[in-house]
């Protein structure tokens, strides 16, 4: 068993441009002043991070890590959450998901994924530079309009669609390989990955590739009704990070698991502050660390009710008690009562 590191939290519904919220430094020792050793950054606001330089240089990578060591925290992961949404893309989404790109690429849809697919490989380099061994990202969707099986799906459509997402993703799970850090997908509902049998659908193309692991966010499984603490005993070799959100879900005689198109303030399955909705966190905690996870747990705040700033702070103090310090001995060692082999075979009857 290994003790998981934390408390750390995710940047990306922070980042403003108000201060604290406007540079790294500043949102940093936010952070720190609330109790946070780590943070998390989305790798595509350059209010914070500036990821081709961090790809092309480690001088940059070290002043990076040096602002944030004297803020207090340190850098625990990457995030391409919007770049990666953009390597596979169905054109029923390409008007949504336009805005995620760059200005230049906007309306081009070959063009968005070669840049997105760059962004990527940028994103492994970088990573090495900065020292880090796991970056999280979405898988993106080809498969996704035809998730419910009406009208019915023609054969081989969503084979061919797995086929096509790890042809796309292959080329940037080698780039991870040799930068030595592994690739974690968000399992999230809009994506092609967004339960265990689709991420083994993905595994099995890419040949079960070593870089190819989980990002574990619990939240999503309670609005999909799926068993999340089953799925860290079927998953936790390939779980290598860890999103701590909180969710409920409320079915009514109006909604269940689609929720009516109500706006998230309404809706049966909604994000929740943590401690605040309905995830068992003392399970998850104790099956991650019984499995030997020593990755971060990092806070993602998204609620619709509480303020940001005030999740952030119960968050910290949330995480830091849900954190299993492991023990090194057994807990009955003082019954012990140190016998041989000897003594094992006369117990045994076995001379």
């Amino acid at each position: 068993m290994k003790t998981i590191k934390g408390p750390a939290i995710f940047l990306a519904q922070f980042a403003g441009d108000a201060a604290p919220f406007n540079s790294l430094p500043a949102i940093g020792a936010w952070a720190a002043g609330l109790g946070f050793k780590g943070v998390q950054i989305p790798s595509w606001d350059g209010r914070l991070f500036d990821l081709a330089r961090a790809a092309e240089s480690k001088g940059y990578c070290d002043e990076v890590k040096g602002v944030l060591a004297e803020a207090g925290v340190q850098i625990t992961e990457l995030s391409t959450h919007l770049q990666g949404q953009l390597v596979a893309v169905h054109p029923a989404y390409d008007e949504a998901f336009d805005g995620f790109a760059a200005p230049e690429v906007r309306g081009n849809p070959k063009a968005r994924q070669e840049w997105a697919v760059n962004q990527l490989l940028m994103a492994a380099k970088a990573s090495a530079n900065l020292g880090l061994t796991a970056h999280v990202t979405f898988s993106g969707a080809l498969a996704w309009p035809y998730v419910y099986p009406w009208p019915q799906r023609p054969a081989g459509l969503i084979e061919t669609a797995f086929d096509e997402l790890a042809r796309r993703w292959r080329p940037i799970l080698d780039a991870f390989d040799a930068a030595g850090v592994d690739l974690c997908y968000e399992i999230h509902p809009g994506e092609d990955l967004f339960d265990g049998a689709t991420f083994e659908m993905f595994l099995e193309r890419v040949g079960n590739h070593p870089r190819c692991n989980i990002l574990y966010d619990p939240s999503h499984f309670v609005l999909q009704q799926l068993d999340y603490l089953g799925y860290i005993d079927v998953y936790h070799e390939r779980i290598r990070m860890f999103h701590v959100k909180d969710a409920e879900f409320n079915p009514s005689p109006r909604q269940g698991v689609y929720s009516g198109y109500q706006p998230w303030i309404g809706r049966a399955g909604r994000f929740r502050s943590l401690g605040d909705g309905q995830v068992d966190f003392g399970g998850i905690f104790s099956k991650l660390t019984q499995y030997g996870f020593d990755g971060w747990a990092v806070l993602e705040w998204e609620c619709a009710m509480k303020h940001p700033e005030q999740g952030a702070a119960e968050g910290a103090q949330f995480i830091d008690a849900h954190i299993i310090r492991v023990t090194e001995k057994a807990f009955d060692d003082f019954a012990g009562a140190g016998t041989d082999d000897s003594a094992n075979r006369r117990m045994l009857g076995i001379g």
